[in-house]
């Protein structure tokens, strides 16, 4: 059975914790960051959990399995 390539994409925007968790980075954080308040901004800094609908498939592409 051939090994499936890593799909890079879903590399860059996703990880898998120790504990099998699926983290995602938090979108809107690039820029205009300056009008935010501070609460807003460290808000913006955390990283949001993955529905569970998506594991599966995000493991699938990101281990290359």
């Amino acid at each position: 059975m051939p090994k499936i390539k890593t799909h890079k994409a879903t590399a860059k925007r996703f990880v898998i914790t120790k504990n099998k968790k699926i983290k995602q980075r938090k979108c809107g954080q690039d820029h205009f960051n300056a009008r935010d308040t501070g609460k807003a901004g460290r808000i913006k800094k955390r990283d949001i959990d993955i529905s569970k609908s998506f594991h599966k498939t995000i493991k699938e592409l990101v281990q290359g399995f």
